[in-house]
This record gives C-alpha cells, sequence and structure tokens, in this order.
C-alpha cells in the first residue's frame, strides 16, 4: 500500500505540475512600449494565466529562435515588421494555427496565406502608416501626394530618411516593388539617394525634428512617432510636430503602405492553446483600442472604432491604404536589399 500510495501521490504531483506549466506563457516581444504592459496584466486578470516575457528587437528574438532550436520555452512571437515575420515564417520558427477568432477579425491581406491545410503562420495585430512628413514654409502637401514624387528633382538636397536596410523602409520598398515592378523601383531609389539631404542615421522621430529645424524639406516616417510628438506631455515636442505638414501618400492610387505589428505561436510551444488564446485576446476590441490608444498605431482587427485625436487629426478621420498582402511585401526583401547595395542606399 506505502509503494501504491507513494506512485499515486507522486502521479497527482506530476499532473498538477503540468496543469501549472499550462497556466503559462513565455513570450518574445519586439514590442518595447510601455503602454503595452497594461495589455498583460489584463489578459492575466481575465484568463490567470501568467506571462513571462523576454524584450529583444526583431533581429535578436529570431537569432534566440534559431539558437535555441526544439529546446525553446518561447510560445508567443510578436514582431513588428512585415518583413521579420515572413523571414521567421521561411525558416519555419512559427508553428501554423488554426482559429475562427483571428480568421475572422483579421484581414486576409494582413496575415500570412495559410498553409496546405488552412493553418495561418501569424497574423497582424496593429498597423502603422509609413508617410511624408515635410516643412511647410518650403513646401504643399500636393508637392508630396505620392512616393513617387519624393525622387523628384525639386527635392534635391531635402530628404531625411534613417537606413534603407532598415525593416520599415524594406517593407515600404518592398510595397513599391510590388506596385512598380522592380525595374521601377530600383530607378526611384536611385532618385531618393539623389535627393538625400544627408546620409541615412538615426530614427524616424530624427527625421521629423530635421524637417522642423529646417535640415531637410521633406522626410519618411511611421505615423506613431509624429503622433507621439503631437501627444507629448514635452512642449518642445509639440511644437515640432506643429512647425511639420503629414501626408498620407498615393490617395489618388493605390493608398498609403502600412507595415504592422504581428504574432505567432512559436514552433516549439508547450503550451499552444493558451498562446492560440493569447493572440486571439489581441485581437479583441479591447486590445486593439488599446493598440490605438496606447501607441498610436491602428487597430488590425476589422470593425474595432478607436478615440486618439493625434490620428484623427493627422487623417481627418480616415485614408485611403494598399490592400496587397503583407506576405508579398515581406518576401520581396532579398531584391529591395539587392537594389539599394546598386543605388548606394546606405
Amino acid at each position: 500500500m506505502t509503494a501504491l500510495r507513494t506512485l499515486f501521490v507522486a502521479s497527482l504531483t506530476a499532473c498538477s505540475a503540468g496543469l501549472a506549466a499550462a497556466q503559462e506563457i513565455n513570450i518574445y516581444s519586439a514590442r518595447h512600449y510601455p503602454t503595452d504592459e497594461a495589455l498583460y496584466s489584463d489578459f492575466t486578470k481575465a484568463t490567470g494565466i501568467k506571462i513571462n516575457r523576454v524584450d529583444a528587437d526583431d533581429a535578436g528574438i529570431l537569432a534566440r529562435l534559431k539558437a535555441e532550436g526544439s529546446a525553446s520555452p518561447a510560445d508567443v512571437i510578436l514582431l513588428v515588421d512585415a518583413s521579420r515575420l515572413w523571414r521567421a515564417q521561411v525558416n519555419e520558427q512559427f508553428l501554423p494555427i488554426r482559429s475562427a477568432v483571428l480568421e475572422k477579425a483579421i484581414p486576409e491581406n494582413l496575415r500570412a496565406q495559410p498553409d496546405a491545410s488552412g493553418a495561418t503562420a501569424w497574423f497582424g495585430l496593429s498597423t502603422r502608416a509609413r508617410v511624408v512628413v515635410y516643412d511647410k514654409l518650403k513646401f504643399k502637401k500636393s508637392d508630396v501626394a505620392s512616393y513617387e514624387n519624393l525622387a523628384d528633382a525639386k527635392f534635391k538636397g531635402q530628404l531625411c530618411v534613417r537606413s534603407g536596410s532598415h525593416p520599415y523602409n524594406l517593407s515600404l520598398f518592398g510595397a513599391m516593388t510590388e506596385h512598380l515592378g522592380p525595374q521601377k523601383t530600383e530607378v526611384w531609389l536611385k532618385g531618393l539617394v539623389d535627393n538625400m539631404a544627408r546620409s541615412p542615421k538615426g530614427g524616424d522621430t530624427d527625421q521629423i525634428k530635421a524637417v522642423a529645424a529646417g535640415e531637410c524639406g521633406v522626410a519618411i516616417s511611421n505615423s506613431y512617432y509624429l503622433a507621439r510628438l503631437m501627444r507629448s506631455g514635452n512642449p518642445a515636442d509639440r511644437a515640432v510636430a506643429e512647425k511639420v505638414g503629414v501626408v498620407f501618400p498615393n490617395q489618388s492610387s493605390w493608398g498609403t503602405h502600412l507595415n504592422i505589428a504581428g504574432g505567432a505561436v512559436a514552433k516549439h510551444s508547450k503550451n499552444v492553446d493558451n498562446a492560440i488564446k493569447f493572440l486571439e485576446y489581441l485581437a479583441s476590441p479591447s486590445a486593439q483600442n488599446h493598440f490605438a490608444n496606447g501607441n498610436n498605431e491602428w487597430p488590425a482587427a476589422k470593425g474595432v472604432s478607436f478615440d486618439n485625436p493625434a490620428l484623427k487629426a493627422m487623417t481627418g478621420g480616415s485614408f485611403k491604404s494598399e490592400l496587397i498582402p503583407i506576405s508579398a511585401v515581406g518576401m520581396n526583401q532579398i531584391k529591395v536589399q539587392q537594389m539599394l547595395d546598386r543605388v548606394g542606399f546606405k
């Protein structure tokens, strides 16, 4: 009896440990935004599922997953760029899943194309527009109505931009390749290089500040960087935002380029059900509103309303966005990098 009792206790302990492990998830996140803390705590309060998080940039997360291999403890992967999501999918670092909730909420062009079984490798969870910021004293909104305009000779010595190899730019240039074709896109990229006011450096906020300071006349930026300045409690930040104009390009053609932040289940997740539950939570109206109000991103889920004064002020309420599949944008990144090398875009 003693042996049987010992075996029973050992089995019960093992089951309890398994249940405890099932009530947590390990997240590798490139979303380094302090406002996201409320998302994690709200999920735990609602579900009882504990979150353990590792923060790094996209490249660091993908390198870590590769090094860890099947021993990786990761359950959920959160990345902030389409090209990185595509790269991880190609490298088979995600576990394709079926989720009626996610498939209903997230538009087809903002998620990976399903595999033969109908499972999807990753889902976009929020979007950010790649906009043009301009010096209102030098140029008019109509001067920068399209991305193509940035290669015009009138902007010689006027363009400020971050590195061409940064994922945000790789995604924009990948989208342009879809719209224009490789040959015309390479000519356009050469035009951007010819128009640069300085060598690419800094982040998007630096480009906006350079326009406000008169160092350049036009710049490319993700929309949420400008929204942060507009909503800042620092008067100097708001002054920068007031000096520049913003255009959502290509409203008369294919629409403004959108990049995404997205999520996936890690290939070797030990808590797949809870990982899916977390991704479904991020697609819920409450979480989608948090992306908009907390980090100035647009919701990816269909039919979600939000109230962010900066986003509404920038767009007048709405704007036309491109509808090409984000996965196609990611697939263009290799040929885009080759173009950048040929035209000398650093």
